[in-house]
């Protein structure tokens, strides 16, 4: 593997609360480490952080001491389940969630430190559209956008899109239908939210799959276990392998976009050795 191989970054993101982005965040990093990857999960959600939560782990550290200037990132990276580590976020640090545009560029900035440590960095991002949100979106070459079947759903997630879209030059996103009844569920999710993106938007959305609504996942949660090593055979856990092959198929970046990005050095370097 060269040194500048580029890390693949993925933002899992979605608008609304409540449509299963951290479940998915954690399990897909579960499912690319059990794949091989080196995982590493940002939980960023800077002022009400759950990934610590998910997975009953007490961080010592967390992102709040790193921008405090009283320890480094590496600092704060916690083991997870298969092998993944965890930047875990603050909880109930109110000044986390309103960041300056300074301070987002310092802690992206910080992971390319970590770059030769990991084959892929999954974000898993605040509910909403605030400017936390944006930066770590624009910052990752994937998104992630996580729907599910409620009105809401499709209405913010289109709202996140066309922000992305319209302010930020953002063009390609990848949908990901959560808590289906059924595969073509998922796929008239996906339909509906196209649909309304073609008429008004210039993007490109792509159908990356879906994960039906399973009780063993509300279990998971209960005992604070991945999903994956709770109940590893569940239709669930199967969808979230399925779409970690997939993620694991995505074409790597080649050059930087010329705007604020996770392991820039890494993708200039990249650049110039050819990939």
């Amino acid at each position: 593997m060269s040194q500048t191989r580029p890390v693949q970054v993925i933002a899992v993101t979605g608008g609304k609360g409540g449509v299963g982005k951290t479940n998915i965040s954690v399990n897909l990093s579960v499912a690319l480490a059990q794949l091989g990857r080196r995982v590493v999960l940002l939980d960023a959600d800077l002022g009400l952080a759950n990934v610590d939560v998910l997975l009953g782990i007490q961080a010592r550290h967390t992102l709040a001491d790193v921008l405090a200037g009283q320890c480094q990132l590496r600092d704060v990276l916690v083991a997870g389940p298969a092998g993944i580590r965890i930047v875990p976020a603050s909880s109930g640090v109110p000044q986390m969630a309103g960041l300056s545009t300074q301070e987002h560029a310092a802690l992206i900035h910080e992971f390319s430190d970590l770059g030769g440590q990991m084959d892929v960095l999954v974000v898993d991002t605040a509910a909403g559209i605030s400017d936390t949100v944006v930066s770590f979106v624009r910052a990752s070459q994937e998104v992630l956008v996580v729907v599910c079947d409620e009105p809401s759903s499709i209405t913010d997630a289109y709202a996140l899109i066309k922000l992305l879209n319209t302010e930020h030059k953002l063009f390609r996103f990848r949908v990901v239908a959560n808590m289906t009844r059924s595969n073509q569920e998922g796929q008239h999710l996906f339909n509906k939210l196209n649909k309304v993106c073609e008429r008004y938007l210039d993007v490109s959305l792509q159908y990356a799959g879906h994960v039906p609504f399973d009780e063993q996942v509300r279990k998971a949660v209960q005992r604070q276990t991945a999903l994956l090593e709770f109940s590893p055979r569940c239709k669930a856990a199967q969808a979230l392998r399925s779409l970690a092959q997939k993620v694991d198929e995505w074409p790597l970046p080649n050059a930087p976009r010329g705007h604020l990005e996770f392991f820039v050095e890494r993708l200039l370097d990249s650049a110039h050795a050819g990939y």
